[in-house]
């Protein structure tokens, strides 16, 4: 197994921008793991991944002197995706939600962490990195909700909520 999966977001942030959608070409998204994931080179892919490995997410832009980064990037509640009619996800300890990837994604910018920033440094995240928890269910697509920041103002941050973790089967 290799202990780090890589996924990266490419961003076309001015077509983003202008058709205020991460959809319809403005989005690509890959990783480098060692298994067959789904939908490489789409807003929907499907990372396959194992317990405890890393998964590290980055973001770069097609127009390199448009700035995109990672705001944020959260799994949905087993309870929310049970409302939301996606059915609840098995495996997962009582009590626990899925929104966190073994305790929190955590973002580095610099070769600093996510709060390590003195009031008022703007925070620029390059990589957001978490691990892979041992009780996500094989075969089953967990989704995540990733946020991107491009730019400043009322509609810089977009998001998606397609692309998925999956444990592999044995």
């Amino acid at each position: 197994m290799k202990p780090q999966v890589n996924i990266i977001a490419v961003v076309d942030v001015i077509g983003a921008l202008s058709g205020s959608t991460l959809l319809d070409g403005n989005l690509c998204m890959m990783d480098d793991g060692e298994h067959n994931s789904a939908h490489q080179g789409t807003p929907d892919l499907c990372t396959v991944v194992q317990p405890g490995q890393v998964v590290s997410w980055s973001a770069l832009a097609v127009d390199l002197q448009t700035p995109v980064e990672i705001k944020n990037i959260s799994f949905q509640p087993a309870d929310d995706r049970h409302a939301s009619g996606q059915g609840q996800a098995p495996g997962r300890p009582p009590g626990q939600g899925q929104s966190q990837l073994h305790g929190q994604a955590q973002g580095y910018s610099n070769g600093h962490a996510q709060g390590e920033h003195s009031e008022g440094d703007k925070l620029d995240l390059d990589v957001w990195t978490g691990v892979v928890p041992s009780w996500l269910q094989p075969g089953v697509a967990y989704q995540y909700r990733l946020e991107l920041q491009m730019y400043e103002g009322e509609n810089s941050v977009m998001h998606i909520d397609s692309p998925a973790l999956m444990c592999r089967q044995h």
